[in-house]
């Protein structure tokens, strides 16, 4: 349960990666506090309007034209000490993140690097927990090990009532950035992994997860999942992984011509035109033909299928290339249980050539999900309090400005 007179959490903005926050301690310590501010707010002057954009994308060239002196100087240092990695026109992210954390000192107006800036940099893990917990990432590992793989969208209505009850952010636009901007931070530490639009929660993300039911020493205010949902999420990603290895030997023990029409349920699910599997034989290596919309316009497409675990090389791409102006196609797949070589997937992009797309094993797999065609989601059904709902409509302030209840009920 949540504290309603608690201190707020998930109070960063500008969320920033890890790595980046790492840049910038290192990069800081021993700079005047005011000059940081200064520069960051010097670039903040500069930043344009919608109308009239200024192009931040190129340190190299802006830092000498926009800034001056010390500033120029601190906005070189940082770009370059970081291995072109920081672009100092968003320094200010990890700013906020290291006054508000404490990660660097303040000894006479210059940043000192102290204990808990070294224990971050050295990765020690009960920092790391503690500052993830104080920024929601527990609630947000949560919501992917409960619905991997999901888009952001599953997961951003949950998120949002989360926030309404621990943050002080209360518009959509807030709600949407914050999640954005951590699930970016989070799969850089592989925590979750992102395949297209959809996220997953790995096994090390799992561990993550599970040991924020211990106890966190910490004076910044902190929530996470209770150990019990924690165990349904990783009940539900180890139940998910099974099937998963089921489904796919399942498609291995469908014959090849079995196979091709299931190549050709999944099209029709994706919206596909005039799907159709070809004849065996005379079919030039072509297995399904389909029409798809490509924009304004409506094209052909042929696809070739591997039942199979093997690795496909490069000739399997080229004789698709070549089945193309026999069905007047402009464009190819190759979908299989497998993977694809280097030379393979070379070849797909070849430049001057026909494109050929290569779906593999993993990819085949997340496209059943998503549409649903073989597998089907079940959800699993968790009670949890409504903490934004108490959070708006009984905050302590809301309570003591209603006056006494004066006379009998029944007199109504």
């Amino acid at each position: 349960m949540i504290d309603p007179q608690a201190e707020p959490i998930v109070q960063a903005p500008l969320y920033a990666p890890y790595s980046e926050v790492g840049h910038a301690i290192r990069l800081l310590n021993g700079e005047p506090v005011q000059r940081v501010r200064d520069m960051i707010n010097a670039i903040t002057d500069q930043t344009g309007t919608p109308q009239n954009p200024v192009d931040w994308s190129d340190p190299d060239t802006w830092i000498g034209e926009r800034l001056s002196g010390d500033l120029q100087g601190l906005a070189r240092k940082i770009w370059e000490g970081s291995g072109r990695e920081l672009n100092p026109r968003y320094l200010n992210g990890c700013y906020l993140f290291i006054n508000r954390m404490k990660l660097l000192d303040r000894v006479g107006g210059i940043y000192q690097l102290g204990s808990k800036g070294q224990k971050f940099l050295g990765k020690d893990e009960s920092t790391l927990r503690e500052l993830d917990a104080a920024e929601g990432i527990p609630k947000l590992l949560s919501l992917v090990a409960e619905r991997s793989p999901c888009k952001r969208g599953d997961i951003l209505p949950a998120w949002s009532d989360y926030l309404k009850a621990v943050s002080l952010f209360t518009t959509p636009k807030n709600f949407a950035d914050t999640l954005r901007r951590r699930l970016i931070a989070v799969a850089e530490r592989g925590l979750i992994t992102r395949e297209g639009n959809y996220y997953t929660i790995t096994e090390t993300g799992l561990q993550w997860l599970k040991d924020f039911s211990k106890p966190i020493e910490t004076s910044i205010a902190t929530t996470a999942p209770s150990s019990k949902r924690t165990t349904v999420a990783e009940a539900a990603h180890a139940h998910n992984e099974e099937q998963l290895i089921a489904f796919r030997a399942r498609l291995m023990q469908l014959e090849p011509t079995q196979f091709e029409h299931f190549v050709k349920e999944l099209l029709d699910a994706m919206d596909y035109e005039d799907v159709r599997v070809t004849k065996v034989s005379g079919d030039k290596g072509v297995d399904v033909v389909a029409r798809v919309q490509f924009g304004i316009t409506e094209i052909t497409e042929v696809v070739q299928v591997k039942r199979t675990e093997n690795t496909i090389t490069r000739p399997k791409v080229d004789e698709l290339r070549g089945a193309l102006p026999y069905f007047k196609a402009i464009r190819g797949t190759i979908i299989s249980l497998g993977s694809f070589a280097k030379g393979a997937q070379e070849g797909a992009l070849f430049i001057g050539a026909a494109p050929i797309t290569l779906i593999d094993g993993k990819r085949l797999l997340d496209f059943c999900i998503k549409h649903q065609v073989g597998i089907r989601r079940s959800p699993v059904e968790i009670y949890e309090i409504d903490e934004a709902f108490f959070a708006e409509k009984f905050t302590r302030e809301d309570v003591e400005g209603e006056g006494p209840i004066v006379g009998n009920m029944d007199d109504t």
